[in-house]
């Protein structure tokens, strides 16, 4: 976020004569003013939004370690010497926890883990959340119950952090902020990359400078150092956005790109279907009613999908109606990730359809990997750990910044503004496809496009003023 000011020669009245500039200036010569006073404006007006984004993800990053201590009983139990039936567990679940609809079962994914029996309806959980019940999977004691949210099951400590970095508990409207900071930290961050690499090698170096240029030189090293990772924070948080993650999702959809999903339909329904899961024999053939009668059962679905190669951790979710399956889905987002899913018919426990994640479209899977390693989950903490040292960095760059803007000095805050006619300077072969490129990103990412044409109109606007107050300074003075 490097706030230099381009120098700007002084007007005289009789200027000596000067070859034209578009000859005497090159490409770059041209456009550095743009780029730097683009990097000055973002770099006042969106930082304050950066800094928000950089302290509350490094909240998130760290969240994970403590979401395991915090929630350590409902989380881990004794290992034991065998596992109860997933049926049997969620028949004791159940009787703890009768209100609500069950809405999905996660089987103990390794020794020593709690089953989570997810629950939907509930009265006093939000309606976006599960209410999940953490069962031993050895004895079926119940260890507790907490709200989840999200498919990464995140508990409430998660999910507040989460939260406040997406939207600051301010609903779809805070959403706003994260989708503005995220498109534009790789502009600020290409700017900056672009003008430190543009400067002299002597002038880049820290060691031997001291104040406003060792604060600039810093600032330099440490956003050249994380360029790449603030690209990839950018790329991947706009995914999910609101305006940009909608144009995004309409681009994938146009390619045959979108993330598939395993078929759920049964041909004929079933009898089952249509009532309470609670109220049924999860394990099959010892229910009550005929509904019950006509369900294989958990146990049953979850052994189909065992064999056709589902290992842990799954997530099994109910039949939603008289024609729909069980489905069984991997939920595993570290490396290697295990994504694939299986629909299982309640009646019969034959499995109907089969969805792999290797044969997921290329996009559908960079978007996965992407996300995943955007919220710390597909490297565990090495992600995690990367994540909050570049969630420091990009705070270490807006504080520099700001202490570079400071140093100034009162009379050039805001340094000079592109001299009138720069932009008939800039090639054609530069300008046309630019102010094109700004035309496509006011309509794909209209949180970067809209305010950067208000940032070059405003910049025109004060480059006239002074081109005009500099020409009325050095006008002769009338004679009487």
């Amino acid at each position: 976020m490097s706030i230099t000011a381009e120098p700007r020669p002084t007007e005289d009245s009789n200027p000596a004569p000067q070859p034209p500039q578009s000859a005497t200036r090159t490409a770059w010569g041209s456009l550095r003013p743009l780029v730097l006073r683009l990097h000055f404006y973002a770099g006042v007006f969106v930082a304050p939004f950066l800094l928000v984004a950089a302290v509350t993800g490094f909240l998130y990053a760290c969240s994970y370690q403590a979401e395991k201590i915090v929630y350590s009983h409902e989380l881990t139990v004794p290992v034991g010497t065998s596992e109860l039936p997933i049926s049997q567990q969620v028949a004791a679940a159940r009787k703890a926890h009768p209100e609500g609809t069950l809405s999905a079962v996660r089987p103990s994914p390794e020794a020593g883990a709690t089953t989570r029996v997810l629950l939907s309806g509930v009265p006093g959980v939000n309606t976006d959340h599960k209410l999940a019940v953490f069962v031993d999977p050895y004895t079926g004691e119940i260890r507790g119950a907490l709200e989840q949210y999200g498919s990464t099951g995140a508990l409430p400590l998660r999910t507040w952090i989460d939260e406040l970095h997406r939207d600051l508990h301010l609903g779809q409207t805070g959403r706003l902020y994260s989708e503005f900071a995220a498109s534009w930290l790789w502009v600020i961050a290409g700017g900056g990359l672009v003008l430190w690499f543009g400067r002299a090698r002597s002038r880049r170096r820290i060691r031997g400078t001291s104040g406003r240029r060792r604060t600039l030189s810093l600032h330099g090293s440490v956003g050249a150092w994380a360029a790449a990772g603030l690209f990839f924070l950018s790329a991947t948080g706009l995914t999910w956005s609101t305006y940009a993650g909608a144009s995004i999702s309409d681009l994938r959809e146009a390619l045959k790109q979108a993330t598939p999903t395993v078929s759920a339909a049964v041909a004929g329904g079933g009898e089952h279907a249509g009532h309470d899961m609670a109220g049924m024999d999860m394990g099959g053939g010892n229910g009550s009613s005929a509904a019950a009668a006509k369900d294989v059962g958990l146990d049953a679905v979850l052994k189909a999908a065992r064999a056709e190669g589902l290992s842990n951790p799954v997530e099994i979710v109910p039949p939603a109606d008289a024609s729909s399956a069980y489905v069984v889905q991997q939920i595993q987002r570290s490396w290697p990730e295990k994504q694939d899913s299986v629909a299982v018919d309640p009646a019969t426990g034959e499995v109907t359809d089969v969805l792999r994640f290797a044969d997921y479209p290329v996009l559908a899977k960079l978007s996965r990997w992407g996300i995943d390693a955007h919220t710390g989950i597909l490297f565990g903490i090495v992600n995690q750990l990367a994540l909050a040292a570049l969630a420091l960095s990009l705070t270490l760059l807006v504080v520099l910044g700001y202490r570079m803007w400071w140093k100034r000095g009162r009379g050039a805050r805001f340094g000079r503004p592109i001299p009138r006619g720069a932009w008939q300077h800039v090639p054609p072969y530069i300008l046309v496809p630019l102010l094109a490129a700004i035309g496509v990103l006011g309509y794909f990412v209209p949180l970067l496009g809209i305010p950067l044409a208000a940032f070059l109109l405003l910049d025109v606007v004060l480059g006239e003023i002074a081109y005009r107050r500099g020409k009325r300074s050095h006008a002769p003075a009338d004679r009487a």
